[in-house]
């Protein structure tokens, strides 16, 4: 499974359901979202500052990642941005490929 990063922002109305519901509850929800979707999540921690919340799930597909997007957007309470992470190997691989580029005016 790949792994994803999730950097959360919420909006007025998630911030009042967070105020509502706490911190542990939200997790919760979206432990049991993401297990739904075959996934895993990794970690859930809160931030100060542009956003609010960094989660990271392993999750089967990149349709499952996008149907999970979709459905905390369409929610309203929270901006979503997603990044696919890679692990070490992969990094490795992707080094190891030859790959023809010429980089401007050269």
């Amino acid at each position: 499974m790949a792994r994803y990063l999730w950097k959360v922002s919420y909006t007025v109305e998630g911030a009042k359901g967070l105020i509502a519901e706490g911190g542990s509850s939200r997790k919760a929800t979206i432990q049991k979202l993401i297990k739904a979707q075959g996934g895993k999540l990794i970690s859930f921690d809160f931030a100060l500052g542009d956003d609010d919340a960094y989660l990271i799930a392993e999750v089967p597909s990149v349709v499952d990642v996008a149907a999970v997007s979709i459905a905390v957007a369409a929610a309203g309470g929270a901006r979503v941005r997603t990044v696919e992470l890679l692990t070490a190997a992969q990094m490795d691989e992707a080094a190891a490929k030859n790959v023809s580029y010429r980089p401007p005016g050269a």
